[in-house]
């Protein structure tokens, strides 16, 4: 189906981009239900000279699809199948699923999932590319470490687009198109329409080919008020919480089934916030819990409130994600650390986040990482960072556009202060381990921004760069599949 402006299904789908700041106005919208309509689409845009691009769940952080540059727009969102393949011997999903929707799935039908992201309504084609990490991920890796094949169109060198089929065996001349899906990013070398799960060395049949959840799931919130946070108290919060992560995040470690994320909000918000998901199943369950809430708690001097629920696994992996109504419009930077935070670093955070002049609602949102994440090495997927402790990520959410440059400006001086040693980005190296494609920022490109002297590329791919390189070459030596985060071809 094509749908045009003037349309009455138009405006809806042109706008199901996340940020608000930005505005598709394709001449056309593609709502694709097979890989040969994707190349149908594709050809269309080749021999119109259209810029194209390709939706999945519309959960992109920047002008990546959502810019009026893209003139004929693929939304991928009608192909949501999730299905076993007996043929590959691995589970299918495509690339318009939700996140939500594949882990109902596959549970539902087979008793296991994909240690993919928290929030169920992100679409699986980005998360999946870029190299998407959840709450299972300290306990059985990233969601591409189980990625077997990924169908892609592409245009290459021909005068027609054509579907490829790559796959992770050794021998399959693809192999390297199967790669820069696990981690390259989204929409730069094709378009994804499906992906096949497996993990690698499992066998027997579907139920043993992909992990199993844990039957129950603990999930809990820890409140600090920010009337009772002294800067003192907050600096004593940041680092009890990293030292704790920098000491239990290796491979192995009872605490490979808790996943945490210390989300400190801007002080209008009125919270700083700890939230905890863990197997609720293991014999010492009360005291890995208890012990690690003490653990960040000590010495912070205010009470936090702690609200400790429980329930089936499927269950608390479906509840929506928490929004501010309204605040639609963001600005979104992210990345690694493989060691704590100084000092200095998190007084600039402070600073930021109890900025009076800010009116709107910042946060600085620091993931748990490592495990078995860690147990893979760098080259083996297109993410490098295999040795971090921590995700990071810096996001400012406001409703009004006449506020834009403020907080634009707001969220460059937390990142640009947080990381001033290095040139304003986490540039690899002994304490930082560069971004992160899915936390997208365009900053990146820009010299006035990144002055860390690091090509923008291996801030995010470091030494896999070359690698995803020769693969743009390849597969797109037109560059078709083009944004302002994708690599141009050499």
């Amino acid at each position: 189906m094509i749908v045009r402006p003037g349309d009455p299904r138009y405006t809806a789908l042109a706008g199901r981009g996340c940020n608000t700041r930005f505005a598709a106005t394709p001449d056309e919208i593609w709502l694709v239900g097979s890989a040969v309509q994707v190349e149908q689409a594709v050809n269309r845009a080749i021999a119109h000279d259209r810029r194209i691009t390709v939706r999945s769940g519309g959960h992109g952080f920047e002008s990546l699809v959502d810019d009026p540059q893209f003139r004929l727009l693929v939304d991928v969102s009608e192909m949501n199948g999730v299905t076993f393949d007996p043929r590959m011997n691995a589970f299918a999903v495509e690339a318009g699923a939700r996140l939500g929707d594949v882990y109902r799935a596959l549970h539902e039908g087979w008793g296991v999932t994909l240690p993919g992201g928290i929030c169920p309504e992100v679409g699986v084609g980005g998360h999946v590319s870029g190299g998407g990490y959840g709450p299972l991920s300290r306990r059985y890796g990233l969601i591409v470490d189980h990625l077997y094949a990924v169908e892609v169109v592409v245009a290459g060198r021909g005068r027609s687009a054509r579907t490829v089929i790559a796959t992770r065996e050794p021998d399959d001349p693809h192999r390297d198109l199967w790669w820069a899906h696990t981690g390259g990013g989204g929409g730069a070398f094709g378009i994804v329409t499906k992906f096949w799960f497996r993990t690698p060395g499992a066998t027997g049949g579907p139920s043993s080919l992909l992990p199993a959840p844990p039957s129950r799931m603990r999930d809990t919130v820890v409140s600090w008020p920010w009337p009772g946070l002294t800067e003192a108290g907050f600096t004593r919060l940041v680092t009890n919480h990293n030292a704790w992560h920098a000491a239990h995040s290796d491979p192995g470690s009872p605490y490979s089934a808790l996943h945490s994320s210390l989300n400190l909000y801007s002080s209008n918000a009125g919270w700083v916030q700890l939230e905890i998901r863990m197997d609720a199943t293991l014999a010492d369950t009360d005291r890995l819990h208890d012990d690690y809430i003490a653990a960040v708690s000590e010495g912070v001097g205010a009470e936090p409130m702690v609200d400790v629920a429980e329930g089936a696994w499927l269950d608390i992996t479906l509840e929506p994600t928490v929004v501010h109504p309204g605040y639609t419009r963001q600005k979104t930077t992210g990345g690694h650390m493989r060691e704590v935070f100084t000092e200095d670093q998190i007084a600039a955070m402070y600073r930021s986040l109890t900025d009076p002049d800010h009116l709107n609602i910042g946060l600085v949102y620091l993931a748990a990482y490592g495990g078995a994440i860690n147990t893979v090495e760098p080259s083996a997927t297109a993410i490098p960072q295999r040795d971090s402790i921590m995700k990071l990520w810096y996001t400012s959410v406001w409703a009004d556009a006449a506020h834009d440059d403020a907080e634009v400006e707001w969220l460059r001086t937390l990142r640009g202060n947080v990381h001033a040693a290095t040139g304003g980005f986490p540039v690899p190296n002994g304490q930082q381990d560069g971004g992160y494609i899915n936390y997208a920022d365009v900053d990146l490109r820009d010299p006035r921004q990144n002055r860390t002297g690091v090509p923008w590329y291996e801030v995010i791919w470091k030494g896999n760069h070359p690698r995803l390189q020769r693969v743009k070459n390849t597969y797109d030596p037109r560059n078709v599949f083009r944004h302002a985060l994708s690599l141009d071809p050499r």
